[in-house]
């Protein structure tokens, strides 16, 4: 009898090829609709919650901890074990350039905060967790979301990408049709794992010049890479919540950083990630 996994947010940024990898692999996949199910009733006799719940920046401090309270009680009253993906907003600026679970979570602006108090509440949780940590997400198109689809690609019809930061600096990033298999296979060997894990995505680590290159072959012309002016974010943000999250994470593309491989590796040896070109077509085929 196949398992039964509870996707939280199943329409979402992770949460759609969360569902589509879960369903591939044979689970039954229940997709949690807002405003009409009850979160425990609906993860009755599930083996797994999958969050991904992701409320905007200027509603993350009001939504976060009373999702994560939920969720908690949820897996606490099913018996079922909680995959959460995780960003890299906790470690703050000045951490080192390869970040992985042992890194501590330094950050001390308002956003990463709220990130470092979830994940504090899953790890004391008392229940099987397991946190899969990622860099900037590369989903396909219609269900990226976050940076890339928001900011760096909206010029690409020009000829090139608006990048938020130093264009040779690396920053982690991850195919999120990868990253969601990563979790299914996690999902299956969990009784394997400790209570709680949390394992690095390496995904890619490129700068904005390599991002650039790698669309310029995805779409088979050239593509240039110029810096992201702050200036119009920095005037918005006195009316404007997000513009001020925005540039609270601004550190993040100036701080060179990638994800450790070596645990994510010994977990899963025969991983095969998607290459780069090839997941960057999928994110502008629209």
């Amino acid at each position: 009898m196949a398992e039964s996994v509870l996707i939280l947010g199943a329409s979402g940024h992770f949460g759609h090829p969360a569902a589509e990898a879960f369903a591939a692999a044979g689970w039954e996949v229940r997709r949690f609709r807002r405003g009409s199910d009850d979160l425990v009733q609906a993860a009755a006799g599930a083996a797994l919650i999958v969050n991904g719940w992701n409320p905007g920046y200027p509603r993350w401090a009001d939504e976060v901890p009373g999702q994560t309270q939920a969720i908690v009680a949820a897996a606490r009253a099913t018996g079922a074990a909680i995959l959460q993906p995780l960003n890299v907003y906790v470690y703050g600026p000045g951490a080192p350039e390869v970040l992985g679970a042992d890194t501590p979570h330094a950050a001390q602006n308002p956003l990463a905060r709220v990130r470092i108090e979830m994940e504090a509440a899953l790890r004391g949780a008392g229940v099987p967790v397991i946190l899969l940590r990622a860099g900037e997400f590369i989903g396909e198109a219609g269900h990226g979301g976050g940076w890339l689809d928001q900011v760096i690609l909206k010029p690409i019809g020009k000829g090139r990408i608006s990048y938020p930061g130093p264009l040779d600096v690396p920053h982690a990033w991850a195919c999120l049709p990868d990253l969601a298999r990563a979790a299914v296979a996690l999902a299956e060997m969990r009784q394997e794992l400790p209570e709680v894990i949390e394992i690095p995505f390496p995904g890619y680590t490129v700068t904005g010049h390599e991002l650039a290159a790698g669309l310029a072959e995805a779409l088979d012309r050239p593509v240039e890479a110029r810096r992201m002016s702050w200036l119009p974010l920095r005037l918005a943000a006195p009316v404007w919540p997000l513009a001020r999250g925005l540039l609270e994470m601004r550190y993040l593309w100036e701080m060179p950083h990638r994800l450790e491989r070596e645990s994510f590796d010994r977990f899963l040896p025969g991983f095969r990630e998607t290459p780069l070109a090839e997941a960057l077509h999928a994110a502008v085929s629209a």
